[in-house]
């Protein structure tokens, strides 16, 4: 499968509900690499690499989000892979 990479924005009530722990805990689970963190705009922004099929899954985990969270909106933009992360990381 090709590897690719994705950004994404994710709005609605997505700080302060455990939404970058949730993430993290995804791209754990799918084996993927890259960062969360949340953005002053009151959003949560990630960049993932991996298997596009595995990202593709993992994206659609993050649309649903933890239990307190309500995503509204998610911006998505598919990238070439570039191998640039070693693990998946939260950035405060």
């Amino acid at each position: 499968m090709d590897k690719k990479r994705v950004y994404a924005v994710v709005d609605g009530i997505v700080q302060g509900v455990g939404f970058r722990f949730f993430v993290h805990s995804l791209a754990h689970q799918y084996g993927i690499t890259g960062y969360v963190r949340n953005r002053p705009d009151g959003k949560v922004e990630l960049e993932a690499e991996g298997d596009e099929g595995v990202l593709k899954e993992f994206l659609k985990g993050v649309r649903i989000g933890p239990r307190m969270a309500h995503v509204t909106g998610m911006e998505v933009v598919w990238r070439p892979y570039e191998g640039r992360y070693r693990g998946f990381e939260i950035r405060f």
